[in-house]
């Protein structure tokens, strides 16, 4: 059976590993994580210097646009490549979903052996309990708030006491701002609450 164009650029003759390196800062020294890969047998080193998960990595979309089935990217430490286990698991499984190994060398572990896969199974297994936790907290927590009449979570500003006090107030003639004064809320929250039409 005869390779489409597209699955020769996909598969390489050789695989190839292709390090990442990041440091937090511009004062930090790449050449520790540099030594290692290129000891380590990575033919492609790419760099970012850049602190945080969400910040803008553009070495590592480089790195991850030079994969190609059975390559390894390979990173210095676990934390170089993300700070949260959700993002480590869900780049490694992008990974594995591509016929792509991961390696990192001070934490001794290698997708392409069983007990590197078992260790990223058992992440992603606890990053899967931690969000399906953090859901059924906001769940419970918007329960509990409805409950005590509140509404998203958060305290009404407006209580039906106050929107009766209000009405009753502005009835009487009292200027808006003094209403809201008294009531402790904003004029906006109070025109927002008591419509134009529920105000005499």
């Amino acid at each position: 059976m005869r390779r489409t164009s597209i699955e020769k650029k996909r598969v390489r003759a050789k695989p190839l590993f292709i390090g990442y390196a990041r440091v937090s800062t511009e004062d930090q020294n790449l050449e520790l994580q540099l030594g290692a890969l290129k000891k380590a047998g990575c033919t492609k080193v790419f760099t970012d210097r850049t602190s945080g998960a969400g910040a803008d990595r553009p070495g590592l979309k480089e790195a991850l646009s030079h994969l190609r089935e059975t390559d390894t990217l390979v990173v210095w430490k676990l934390d170089r490549l993300g700070r949260s286990v959700k993002g480590l698991v869900d780049l490694v499984m992008s990974l594995e979903n591509q016929q792509v190994h991961f390696k990192s060398l001070t934490d001794s572990i290698d997708t392409k052996t069983p007990a590197g896969r078992f260790f990223f199974h058992v992440m992603a297994s606890l990053a899967q309990m931690e969000r399906e936790l953090i859901v059924e907290r906001t769940r419970a927590g918007l329960e509990a708030a409805r409950r005590q009449g509140r509404v998203g979570g958060r305290k009404r500003l407006m209580t039906d006491k106050k929107l009766n006090a209000a009405k009753k107030l502005l009835g009487s003639g009292t200027p808006p701002q003094e209403v809201a004064q008294n009531l402790g809320i904003s004029v906006p929250t109070l025109y927002r609450w008591l419509p134009a039409s529920s105000r005499n």
